[in-house]
């Protein structure tokens, strides 16, 4: 019985888990053969068919895939990213004429450039098409196909606004071309880069002066960030490198933290209301989202506004709660007490009232609304 149990609960995971994963061949003029792919959709992107999400192109996706798409399941799942769209390109058999340059030029040229022209002309166009995508890109390589996804950034504005390189080899002149990009990209570049202290040695010795001088450089379009992992090698640094670069591409995006509450918010001389409002502004001009705010940041910000007596605040705060979750008493909890702080008792005491009828959210009750309210009609006789 306990066998017959563990087998279809097995069964029905391998069925949830399968149902992310879609194979398709993509036909292409440019390479003159189809090509497969590996896509990875959110959990519930069929429940939201107006929702549009990221897209993650892993190249190597014959092995590299399944390491980025579980993390991005992963940290989508614990809201430490957006739900994003992976699509993971088979290069098994065509890794060494997919990323092919020219030895004069060092720019792909032949099945390179048709591997090239194939992504940015065919498969991006096919992924908008086809599935529900937002503005925001980011591509993946590992050592030759992480000095391929480098020629992305030669043109303005790039492909993809974000670089995960883990471990490249990088072809002749890359590290100057690389360096002048970066310095003069007009757009919100995100790039990350990985070695480990036990990487191949001729690469560290390429990817070490290529970090000191991106270091040097001064846009404020640029996002760096670099590891150097101890005891990792060229292959077992890949599992580090992709979670760590994850969480510093969508470090904007996470749930305020007891460390932003703490170090930053508090902190501030205007307003925690104006934090919460950039922080979801640069969201959405980043990402291509349109989120609501999450329920613990409105926790967050409204706790630091009382602690800092911004009444007026958290009035404002109020009304946002009200237009993000209208069915909670979140937004009339916080209005109440606004008005309650600022010397409007009577309205205060018929908002916490008004809030009865609306759904509990958090620490939010119905005796808790009742409570405020009889509290007011006690203290000034209603």
């Amino acid at each position: 019985m306990k066998y017959k149990l563990l087998l279809l609960l097995f069964t029905s995971l391998t069925t949830i888990v399968s149902a992310q994963i879609q194979y398709e061949e993509l036909s292409s003029d440019r390479l003159g053969e189809s090509r497969q792919l590996k896509i990875q959709l959110p959990r519930n992107y069929t429940d939201n068919p107006e929702k549009i999400y990221p897209i993650i192109v892993v190249l190597d996706g014959d092995y590299l895939f399944e390491p980025v798409a579980g993390n991005v399941d992963y940290y989508s799942y614990w809201e430490e990213m957006p739900e994003a769209i992976v699509v993971g390109i088979n290069q098994v058999d065509t890794r060494d004429t997919d990323t092919y340059y020219d030895e004069v030029s060092y720019l792909p040229i032949d099945e390179g450039a048709a591997f090239f022209e194939f992504i940015g002309l065919e498969l991006m166009p096919w992924l908008d098409q086809n599935y529900r995508t937002s503005t925001f890109r980011i591509i993946v390589g590992h050592d030759v196909t992480a000095n391929f996804m480098n020629y992305y950034l030669m043109k303005e504005p790039a492909l993809f606004q974000g670089y995960i390189s883990l471990s490249p080899d990088l072809a002749p002149e890359m590290e100057t071309r690389l360096v002048a990009r970066l310095g003069a990209s007009q757009q919100k570049i995100f790039y990350y880069l990985a070695t480990a202290t036990e990487d191949i040695r001729i690469l560290r010795e390429t990817i070490e002066p290529l970090n000191s001088q991106i270091k040097l450089v001064t846009n404020d379009n640029l996002r760096y960030y670099y590891d150097n992992f101890e005891g990792a090698t060229h292959y077992s640094l890949v599992g580090r490198a992709i979670p760590k670069a994850i969480e510093e591409i969508f470090s904007i995006y996470r749930p305020i933290s007891k460390k932003d509450y703490k170090e930053v918010i508090l902190k501030l001389d205007g307003s925690p209301y104006d934090y919460l409002i950039d922080k979801y502004t640069i969201v959405k001009n980043l990402f291509g989202l349109d989120d609501k705010v999450r329920v613990n940041d409105f926790i967050a910000i409204s706790t630091a506004m009382e602690k800092k007596s911004d009444w007026e605040g958290l009035g404002k705060l109020g009304q946002l709660a009200r237009k993000e979750y209208p069915e909670t008493m979140l937004g009339n909890y916080y209005i109440a007490l606004s008005l309650e702080k600022l010397g409007e008792p009577k309205k205060a005491m018929r908002t916490y009232q008004n809030a009865y009828l609306l759904e509990e959210v958090s620490f939010l009750t119905k005796d808790l609304m009742l409570d405020k309210a009889d509290k007011i009609k006690e203290d000034f006789g209603y």
